[in-house]
């Protein structure tokens, strides 16, 4: 079984992350006195991590998401936003990770004046900055922001006209989040047009609190690269009792065209997305050799760090270094960044930290090969 340093200490990759769900705390209490933001639901860290994570044990997206009132509510200044996104490339560091891609909605941070390409600024400084403390503190990683508009509003092409404007300073991708029944990906039409025909890149929602029509819309209308979470394409896979699988129409194009699927084991259950770990359609898409990829969510609501997403994967299906590295592998595969930056990686970071893991824990005996001891 692997341990979790063990997992801690392997590079990784991480595609679905939110910045506003990742702060530490202390640093929601400290920003919170800061800006002058009366309405935390607590006020020591133990009570505060508490009811923010409160929210994911109801199974509902939508009560999920109320927790996130409050982390955006602190994050309005250009000091503030500099500082969770340093924070947040170090904490992705110091967990192994060695390539992120980081999303956020800039249009929830101009409450108190910024523009928003005075948000998006602030945030690729600190990410610029957090990864440059994570080199001296000898963890290398590359952090990229995709940025986000919220289906339920109407400022899609401005924000992907925004992702655009900053593609050459670290924005590689635009997404679409937020409550997803009633509210379709091609709501958001005029968007996804605008960026296929500037040649950049889409990560969608879709198929975590809605169903198979919002993965459809989101592939065949709206030309997305990946599916955020994606979890409900398996309402596509039939098992008979005898075991036998039969793809339908939509599941087999995804998987015969490799599209990624983005899935957040721990929120999927929070979130009503899946029943529990054990059920979760990871496991049979894994099998199926879908593009399936594992990642975070919301490391604070939820309180996971993507080594430990692997260690219950582990746990509960028997993962083992092949897996972990194949569920790797996948998204570098699936990252935006260009072609030569995903090889590099893969060819010298990952594949060598894997080489290594499986090295160390061959050389490990167990006790009970171990004859008596001898002292003297």
């Amino acid at each position: 079984m692997l341990t979790l340093a063990e997992i801690r200490a392997v590079p990784k990759v991480l595609l679905h992350d939110h910045l506003d769900g990742g702060l530490r705390p202390q640093t929601v209490l400290e920003l919170a006195g800061e800006t002058g933001y009366r309405d935390l639901p607590g006020d020591n860290v133990e009570e505060l991590t508490r009811r923010l994570t409160e929210g994911a044990h109801r199974g509902h997206l939508e009560v999920y998401l109320d927790a996130f009132r409050h982390t955006v509510a602190v994050m309005q200044t250009p000091d503030a936003l500099r500082r969770v996104a340093a924070e947040c490339a170090e904490d992705l560091a110091a967990d192994g990770v060695v390539y992120a891609e980081v999303r956020f909605a800039p249009e929830l941070h101009t409450e108190r004046g910024l523009s928003l390409d005075q948000v998006v600024e602030a945030v690729l400084e600190g990410f610029a900055r957090g990864s440059a403390n994570a080199v001296r503190h000898g963890r290398g990683i590359k952090v990229y922001a995709l940025l986000t508009a919220m289906r339920t509003a109407a400022r899609s092409l401005e924000i992907a006209e925004l992702a655009v404007r900053h593609r050459d300073h670290g924005v590689v991708g635009f997404d679409i989040a937020g409550a997803e029944a009633g509210w379709p990906p091609s709501r958001h039409l005029d968007a996804f047009q605008y960026l296929k025909r500037e040649n950049f890149h889409i990560t969608i929602h879709a198929g975590e609190a809605f169903g198979l029509p919002s993965i459809w819309e989101a592939v065949q209308w709206c030309g997305t690269e990946r599916l955020g979470h994606g979890v409900r394409i398996v309402d596509d896979i039939e098992i008979t009792s005898e075991g036998a699988v039969r793809l339908g129409r939509l599941a087999a194009y995804i998987r015969d065209r490799r599209i990624p699927l983005e899935m957040c084991p721990t929120s999927n259950v929070q979130t009503g997305a899946a029943r529990s770990i054990a059920e979760h359609p990871i496991r049979i898409l894994r099998q199926l050799q879908f593009r399936v990829t594992v990642n975070t969510d919301n490391r604070l609501m939820s309180q996971v760090t993507l080594s430990s997403e692997f260690r219950r994967l582990a746990e509960e299906f028997g993962y083992g270094w092949s897996d972990v590295e194949w569920l790797t592998i996948n998204a570098m595969k699936s990252a935006f960044a260009s072609f030569d930056e995903r090889l590099h990686l893969i060819n010298t970071v990952i594949k060598p930290g894997f080489a290594t893991a499986r090295a160390l824990s061959d050389a490990v005996v167990p006790a009970s090969m171990l004859g008596p001891r001898h002292t003297g």
